[in-house]
């Protein structure tokens, strides 16, 4: 059996004591990235099974399988650090340090909202690859899906504001998957930390296969409303070997969303007093 959390055991959308009881403890409050390097407790992810990287008969990487989990749910941030912070706008900054200090009791995804794009939850999630588009299922959250048109060239001029946006894909040189999304609603967090984003978000994502066992997603960030410049993450992802996506039902037996709700309330109350 694979080692990760069981959601079918989970009690429903228990995101906070899910992710609480998969992530580490220091990974969460404060972030990572408000660390020090050489005050955090390191946690390496290993890859899958090293070999050659399959290709398909058109000759670009083959990127289908079940990939797990990457170390970056808490924080999308972990490479940075206090001496050289992701570049906040003061807006930006501002949500940030507030959802550290209530412990992210506002986070969308702990009420079974989206983790929209690039924000990853700890479950497992599986490429499907054909000429015209790519498919990425989720395992948790919503058991949500995301399409990477290959088909196409721009974005819709009428787009509607979603929490997924609408995604185009090309190949580079046969070897790597350039996503570009725009369109999003502005109520995705990028982390269980609570980087912020907004509408204006903008996400260029390269997809690549450095070897059999791995999954390499470079990451670039642009959102003018919430950082003064673009910015990047580099994340390696392993590859499952055995068994499929699991059905995870955030909403089933879900409990969490009032105890929330009264945490946010207490928060509140302090602030005003």
């Amino acid at each position: 059996m694979r080692k990760r959390l069981l959601s079918a055991l989970l009690p429903g959308a228990a995101i906070l004591g899910g992710l609480l009881a998969f992530v580490p403890a220091w990974g969460q409050f404060p972030a990572e990235s408000t660390i020090p390097k050489d005050q955090r407790k390191s946690r390496k992810i290993k890859m899958g099974p090293s070999g050659p990287v399959p290709r398909t008969p058109d000759g670009k990487v083959d990127l289908s399988g079940v990939w797990g989990y990457a170390n970056y749910t808490s924080d999308i941030a972990k490479d940075y650090e206090p001496s050289h912070p992701v570049p906040f706008t003061k807006l930006g900054e501002k949500l940030f340090l507030e959802r550290q200090a209530n412990e992210g009791v506002e986070d969308p995804e702990a009420r079974c909202l989206p983790t929209g794009v690039p924000r990853r939850d700890p479950y497992p999630s599986k490429i499907i690859q054909t000429p015209n588009v790519v498919v990425i299922l989720f395992e948790g959250n919503l058991h949500s899906f995301r399409q990477i048109f290959l088909d196409r060239k721009e974005h819709p001029k009428d787009l509607n504001p979603s929490w997924w946006g609408d995604s185009i894909g090309h190949w580079e040189n046969n070897d790597t998957l350039v996503v570009d999304t725009v369109g999003f609603n502005g109520l995705t967090w990028l982390d269980l930390a609570g980087h912020p984003a907004s509408d204006q978000l903008h996400v260029t994502e390269r997809y690549s296969r450095p070897d059999y066992g791995a999954l390499k997603w470079d990451i670039t960030i642009e959102d003018p409303v919430m950082y003064t410049k673009p910015w990047s993450v580099t994340e390696m992802t392993p590859l499952m070997t055995t068994g499929d996506l699991m059905e995870y039902i955030c909403t089933e037996n879900e409990r969490d969303a009032k105890h929330l709700d009264n945490i946010l309330n207490q928060y509140n109350k302090g602030k005003k007093n």
